[in-house]
């Protein structure tokens, strides 16, 4: 695998929410809250007043989706939601929004859950941000009406950034010297590690803030997954009948294989491990595909000056096959290809925008646009207008 490069390029997502991503990576990553303010409409374009209001209001959305909560409770589902038919099938859980509507009226907060998953400015953000981090995130907001409080004190279980995109909201955070007060507006992002209390109330207008949950990647998780096939060579036999009276044969089976097993975990080879853990992270991110329906009715008629682009939110790194093959990893798949193609889909790593003529030094002209097409229909590249 080549890491020469990033595997997700320069750092557009953290560099917007945290200033600097070298510095956050440094000096700031799961060890203290941080602040960042930036232009207020970069971050108001990622989810504005507007989208939230046609969220809720002019689309079929459904729970999960959406959650109402007041004064630190979640309020049942029944009080906002509704059922209706669809080709003769019942569907239920769809948002009544004018029952929705009412109940903020009266003081609850919407929460929007896993935006990431059909907001597509948000979902960019997420998928940068996981590469640039290397860790699974997701993206909720809150609406909040004016001088409420959706939750009391409480702590997440993950690291978060929130930032405001409408309005203010006032902030308590807890940290080693006590609870401070933190204004969040529009431009101002926040960043909390695990386990930071807080709570927050907005002010005299309406609030809207998104909060971008990390759900980090551990190192029991990586010893587990590097284990598990090791434990799989244990022998799966019975324990002898009658080890609750006799003790002896048990300790000792037990000691043995645990030796075995110790033995083994010495040999492990932890470089092959990260590498495998790299590949799965890789190859299982949401499929994230905006504007593939274009791509597949422009992909049949792609010539060697048509201009393409990497797909923002994806990767594209190479690694070692099966013999003359080369596996790339794009986030939801793998893709094996001949080895003699990876100066190629390095040149396309390389870059940002290209047509395939700019492939000429690698591939010939038939040869390139097979490969382009490809890389097209898997969701790497996307056709330029």
């Amino acid at each position: 695998m080549d890491d020469r490069t990033p595997v997700g390029g320069p750092h557009p997502a953290l560099d917007l929410l945290s200033g600097d991503a070298r510095t956050f990576l440094e000096k700031v990553w799961a060890s203290r809250v941080h602040l960042h303010r930036t232009a207020p409409a970069d971050l108001v374009g990622l989810l504005s007043l507007d989208d939230a209001d046609h969220l809720l209001t002019s689309t079929a959305i459904r729970t999960p989706s959406v959650r109402l909560a007041q004064d630190g409770a979640v309020l049942a589902e029944s009080s906002y939601t509704r059922s209706a038919t669809l080709a003769g099938k019942q569907l239920t859980g769809l948002v009544d929004g004018r029952r929705a509507l009412a109940a903020f009226a009266d003081g609850a907060t919407v929460v929007l859950q896993g935006l990431h998953r059909y907001h597509p400015p948000l979902t960019r953000l997420v998928a940068e941000l996981e590469l640039e981090l290397g860790h699974p995130c997701q993206a909720n907001a809150y609406l909040t009406p004016p001088g409420s409080q959706g939750f009391a004190v409480h702590a997440d279980r993950h690291d978060v950034f929130v930032f405001q995109t409408a309005g203010t909201k006032q902030w308590e955070v807890h940290g080693p010297d006590g609870p401070e007060e933190v204004l969040l507006e529009p431009g101002l992002s926040m960043y909390l590690p695990t386990g930071t209390p807080h709570a927050a109330r907005a002010q005299d207008t309406v609030s809207l803030h998104v909060t971008i949950g990390i759900n980090q990647l551990t190192w029991r998780g990586l010893v587990r997954r590097t284990l598990e096939p090791l434990l799989a060579e244990v022998p799966d036999d019975h324990l002898p009948a009658g080890w609750l009276d006799d003790r002896g044969p048990v300790a000792t089976g037990l000691a043995d294989r645990l030796e075995a097993l110790a033995a083994r975990v010495r040999e492990a080879d932890a470089e092959a491990a990260a590498e495998r853990e790299v590949r799965r992270f890789l190859s299982t991110r949401p499929p994230r595909l905006p504007g593939g329906l274009h791509d597949v009715l422009r992909v049949g008629s792609l010539t060697d000056e048509t201009p393409l682009r990497r797909r923002a939110g994806h990767p594209c790194v190479l690694v070692p096959g099966a013999e003359g093959r080369v596996e790339v990893l794009l986030g939801d798949r793998v893709l094996d290809v001949p080895a003699r193609v990876a100066p190629a889909i390095e040149e396309v790593r390389a870059r940002g925008e290209l047509r395939p003529a700019d492939l000429a030094e690698h591939l010939d002209p038939q040869s390139r646009l097979v490969l382009c097409r490809r890389l097209v229909r898997e969701g790497l590249l996307e056709v330029l207008p």
